[in-house]
């Protein structure tokens, strides 16, 4: 997305009221979305390192920015910057049927899962360029964790002070941003028991995770400094928190969802954070604390996600409950409501909502693909088919 980026002197020390308006012209706030995407053989099921090639081909046609990732069989496209829902479904859908032809071209199914069901290669063929192999060599056996596809939202903020109270404002939400979008439940040929095995993964590395909570300015900074003098992070693109001001951009990213199983999904989880994005915006504005989840029970909430996902429990961050997480879905939707409202995206929303919950989470849908046969082939054929199809109305 062509932003630019300059963080704020390390003098400002404290989070304050946003300096308006967040939308650059008194409307709403901007938005844009980043999917990962996986290359399978649609015999084997086996990750397929042609990405390059794929890229190539889908460019001239591609609706958004396409890009290598870390291994050769994965791909990201990025939306342009977005205003309207409708504007940035179609960057979504256009990006993915011109992904999926130019894969299909080359005998490859593009797919939006968490991880490839049959697993990564021994071997990974890691993208031929220096920080990518600067990452293998840090990280070892650890750069398996980066062979996962997800889906990163970011929202237009007018400076890094705002960022962070916004950031402090969306905390509690995580678990169920990941819940409505666990789509990754096998792993090496099996399935995990887990709805959301990519957020396992991805946990593992030693910058990613939930954000702290910041008082100041100088939290953020300090937090980041003791990443990369730890040798956790190289730089601070590899900042992976759930929630991030991005690196140059001037945006929060909010980076904790699997890669969604079509675009209607990906909508719906932009337009939420957009949406909590924006009544949190209105309680800095009014001098309203977050509420201070501690980061043990934030955690254990973020694992309940990925175990049970939209089918079974999460825990209620505020009173620790084990909590249906369908009610928990509900409560973010409300949460969400004043600055769905203000963008005339409430039904839409509700509308996306009503499809998921009949169709069930892309995690369900995998199992109920293996279910009928034992086979993971038919899983593989789902997720070819459903990347670029609709969700069912």
């Amino acid at each position: 997305m062509p932003h630019g980026r300059t963080d704020p002197p390390h003098h400002l020390t404290s989070l304050g009221p946003p300096t308006p308006p967040p939308g650059g012209d008194g409307g709403p706030l901007t938005f844009g979305v980043e999917e990962e995407f996986l290359l399978l053989n649609p015999e084997t099921g086996r990750p397929a390192a042609l990405a390059p090639l794929v890229i190539s081909d889908a460019a001239p046609a591609a609706d958004g920015t396409l890009t290598e990732e870390i291994t050769r069989f994965q791909l990201e496209a990025a939306t342009p910057v977005c205003r309207s829902a409708d504007q940035a479904h179609r960057h979504l859908a256009g990006a993915r049927h011109a992904l999926a032809d130019a894969a299909e071209r080359l005998g490859l199914g593009l797919v939006a899962v968490g991880c490839a069901p049959h697993g990564a290669p021994a071997a990974l063929p890691l993208t031929d360029r220096p920080r990518y192999q600067r990452i293998g060599n840090r990280f070892g056996a650890l750069v398996e964790s980066y062979t996962v596809c997800g889906c990163h939202v970011h929202v237009g903020m007018p400076d890094l002070s705002t960022a962070l109270a916004v950031s402090n404002h969306l905390r509690p939400h995580l678990p169920t941003l990941l819940a409505l979008s666990a789509n990754s439940p096998f792993y090496q040929g099996r399935d995990t028991g887990h709805a959301s095995w990519r957020n396992v993964l991805w946990s593992r590395l030693p910058s990613a995770g939930p954000p702290p909570m910041y008082r100041t300015i100088d939290d953020y900074h300090h937090a980041v400094d003791a990443l990369l003098s730890g040798g956790a992070a190289l730089d601070q693109g590899m900042v992976y928190w759930f929630i991030r001001p991005a690196p140059r951009l001037p945006t929060l990213e909010i980076r904790v969802a699997d890669v969604a199983a079509t675009a209607e999904e990906a909508l719906l989880l932009a337009l939420l954070v957009r949406g909590l994005a924006a009544t949190a915006l209105q309680a800095v504005a009014d001098d309203r604390p977050a509420a201070e989840v501690p980061d043990q029970v934030l955690r254990l909430a973020l694992w309940r996600a990925a175990h049970d996902g939209l089918e079974g429990n999460g825990l209620e961050t505020a009173t620790g409950a084990l909590t249906p997480a369908r009610a928990l879905l509900d409560s973010t939707f409300k949460a969400a409501q004043p600055g769905l409202d203000a963008t005339g995206d409430t039904v839409v929303v509700a509308g996306l909502i009503d499809r998921l919950l009949r169709c069930g989470s892309g995690a369900h849908r995998q199992r109920a693909a293996h279910a009928r046969d034992g086979r993971l082939s038919d899983v593989t054929a789902l997720l070819v088919e459903q990347t670029r199809t609709p969700l069912p109305a």
